[in-house]
């Protein structure tokens, strides 16, 4: 069940940051005041990690998650997200909804809603 990790780093400049984690999935959502205005949400975290992040004025990203492991004879590198396929919404709002317990009804809600919304869903 996702749980809200306390004490997330605030960005200057940047809306406010929440952070949701559970083994299967990471969630950052950025609001101001009570609106939500973006999300990302990372699933698959153990086996091909993506991430489906939504921001109000620029709408839908998806990607995968490049670990920055398997470097033969190197350091491992911060992870970052790569160019990725398709997105399966039903399935992966689905299993959002299994794990939401630790979320507030209003934030699960949206989110969920917005999944369903991805284009081709």
């Amino acid at each position: 069940m996702l749980r809200e990790i306390s004490g997330v780093r605030q960005i200057e400049g940047e809306p406010h940051r929440r952070w949701f984690s559970d083994e299967h999935f990471d969630l950052v959502i950025w609001d101001e005041g009570r609106e939500i205005v973006g999300f990302q949400l990372c699933y698959d975290k153990s086996r091909g990690e993506r991430a489906l992040t939504w921001k109000a004025e620029s709408g839908f990203t998806h990607n995968a998650v490049d670990d920055g492991e398997g470097r033969a004879g190197r350091y491992k590198a911060s992870p970052i997200l790569v160019a990725d396929g398709s997105f399966d919404a039903g399935l992966v709002a689905s299993r959002f909804l299994g794990h939401s317990g630790g979320l507030d009804s209003r934030s699960c809600d949206f989110i969920y809603l917005k999944l369903l919304e991805y284009p081709d869903a």
